[in-house]
């Protein structure tokens, strides 16, 4: 009787060589996870690093129903196929790479990448609590041709908006920062495991 179970929980404990290739196969996810979220989160945070360091100084020298008129054009047109991979994809993917990370051998890069996540998710806040209500106070200004006090539009508008775009930038860039090091962190962790 002994030993007809013995074949059968030796079947059923894992080779090493399968838990090797496990162990692998985790590392293999965790690093496309960590590098997936670090290419969203490059490209989101250079998006907002653009408008803070060129777009709205050169909108600056424009005069009042000009900065207006191209403010209005701008944010109807930037919901688009484009933006929306990196603007939410930046959120999920670092969300992913949270939970790929939550095992015990993920944990030391896990908190880099928690950081990432809480980075970009005051950014992604700003985002939606800030900066899309000013874009739909400036749509619902209306024509610029017809506005009795351009002036005062723009000035409800622009210091508040161009403020605010720097602290999501400022954000981003910094979750950018934390997700390269747990890249490296990955990377060190992988390699001491090969040899």
């Amino acid at each position: 009787m002994a030993q007809s179970l013995s074949p059968s929980l030796s079947s059923a404990a894992p080779s090493p060589s399968s838990a090797g290739s496990a162990t692998a196969a985790a590392r293999r996810a965790r690093g496309g996870a960590l590098a997936s979220a670090a290419l969203a989160m490059g490209l989101i945070s250079g998006f907002f690093y653009a408008y803070a360091c060129s777009v709205m100084m050169g909108l600056a020298r424009l005069d009042d129903r000009a900065f207006i008129d191209t403010m209005q054009w701008i944010n109807a047109t930037v919901r688009n196929r484009w933006f929306a991979p990196s603007f939410f994809g930046a959120l999920a993917l670092t969300a992913a790479a949270v939970l790929v990370h939550l095992p015990r051998d993920g944990r030391r890069v896990l908190l880099w990448v928690v950081a990432a996540l809480a980075l970009y998710g005051a950014a992604f806040g700003i985002t939606l609590g800030v900066n899309v209500p000013l874009n739909n106070d400036l749509a619902a200004a209306g024509d610029p041709a017809t506005l009795g006090d351009p002036s005062a539009v723009r000035a409800a508008f622009e210091d508040r908006w161009v403020a605010w775009n720097a602290a999501r930038a400022v954000a981003s860039t910094a979750a950018l920062a934390c997700l390269l090091r747990a890249l490296v962190l990955h990377g060190r962790e992988a390699g001491l495991r090969r040899r």
